[in-house]
């Protein structure tokens, strides 16, 4: 496919070499179309030698090909990375003083910008405003992340791993024409929590997080903004989603609470212990004498999705999940009452089944009597499919 690679004025111009290698080993013919302030990062001769195609930024540059128009009108992705707060300025109100904005002017593919810029900059109200007005048109701006920034400054406004901002961009690339989620706020959870016994043991499950992470990719890739709450996941995070780690159910409960306010989407796929231990013992709890186990009073934790669906807003949509080892739709059909969920996503798992694999096989019930089955198939294209029920429930008439 033929790919633009955008590259604005910013010190993180040089992660763009990686990204660049990336979408060409890739089989991807790529023509690299720096900023005047780009060049002053990384020079012309490091992206013609790595891309193999010229580089020019004006317009007037080989003019009998009019590559302003041209290169947009081909190109099967527009990507900008890193994008600075004057590029997404100049994006948004639809300046074209240059050959990076005048094809963004002309493409008509998908296109994504991985900001990068000091966080003062990305917080503030004009920024706010140009990706919010991006966004609204379709355009797919991720996240940035948080973490050391120029100097010694560190804060949210560092340019997402290139290797995540690639896996994005495949998604994008997989067939999704227009960023259908744009404009929205998705709520993901993912992986399983830990409840302590004592400084060194914990009960816990062997969630994996994968199919929680599916989800808030292809959320991203379909133009959200999403809210990733993990619980202890060792998984890369996905760009352009704003992370929020958590160990045990009762800190899964307060980020939920913490972010439900704002979303059109709340999707459970994490796996919160059902009990806790009713003490925490502050010392490792020690063998008897007589070598008898001790014995362990447990508590039951709140349900957080059935909190969330009592509290549930007009047009706010619950995805709840169902992990059964038996009855598996019998017990679905029970919790999607019992939380207040708009779906269901109902699996069977086990040791070495679901958990932590790369592909999953559900059946999605929903609130109205529908019942969808999805064949065993990648863990994202499972979300893909869930997300379009997401959809539909949106746009149906109330």
């Amino acid at each position: 496919m033929k790919i633009v690679l955008g590259v604005g004025g910013g010190i993180a111009a040089y992660k763009a070499c990686e990204l660049l290698r990336l979408f060409t080993e890739a089989g991807h013919r790529v023509r690299v179309v720096p900023t005047e302030a780009a060049l002053k990062f990384v020079g012309a001769p490091t992206w013609e030698a790595l891309s193999g195609q010229p580089v020019a930024t004006g317009v007037f540059e080989d003019v009998p090909h009019v590559p302003h128009v041209r290169l947009g009108q081909e190109a099967d992705l527009v990507i900008v990375a890193p994008a600075t707060a004057d590029l997404l300025a100049r994006a948004a109100h639809g300046l074209a003083d240059d050959l990076l904005t005048s094809t963004l002017l002309t493409a008509r593919c998908p296109v994504l910008f991985a900001p990068a810029m000091h966080t003062e900059m990305w917080e503030h109200a004009a920024t706010v405003e140009n990706v919010a007005t991006l966004r609204r048109r379709g355009v797919v701006v991720l996240e940035p992340d948080v973490g050391r920034l120029t100097g010694a400054d560190s804060g949210k406004g560092r340019l997402p791993d290139p290797t995540a901002i690639f896996a994005i961009a495949r998604r994008v690339l997989a067939g999704r024409t227009a960023a259908d989620l744009a404009g929205r706020h998705v709520v993901v959870t993912a992986g399983g929590t830990r409840e302590p016994l004592d400084p060194v043991r914990f009960l816990g499950n062997r969630s994996s997080g994968k199919q929680g992470y599916a989800f808030a990719a292809t959320a991203v890739a379909r133009g959200a903004k999403v809210t990733l709450i993990a619980a202890n996941v060792s998984l890369p995070t996905p760009a352009g989603v704003d992370l929020v780690r958590v160990g045990s159910t009762a800190e899964l409960r307060d980020a939920v609470h913490s972010a439900a306010g704002t979303a059109d989407a709340m999707v459970f796929a994490a796996a919160p212990a059902d009990f806790r231990p009713a003490q925490y013992a502050d010392k490792k709890i020690k063998k008897s004498a007589d070598g008898s186990a001790p014995t362990l009073e447990l508590v039951t934790n709140p349900d957080i999705a059935a909190e969330a669906g009592a509290a549930k807003r007009p047009g706010q949509v619950l995805v709840a999940f169902a992990a059964e080892t038996h009855d598996a739709l019998a017990n679905g059909e029970q919790k999607l009452r019992k939380k207040n969920a708009d779906l269901i996503v109902v699996n069977e798992v086990g040791v070495d089944r679901v958990f932590g694999q790369d592909d999953n096989a559900v059946t999605v019930l929903g609130a109205d009597g529908s019942s969808t089955q999805l064949s065993s198939r990648p863990k994202e294209e499972i979300a893909d499919a869930v997300w379009d029920l997401v959809r539909q429930r949106w746009t149906a008439p109330s």
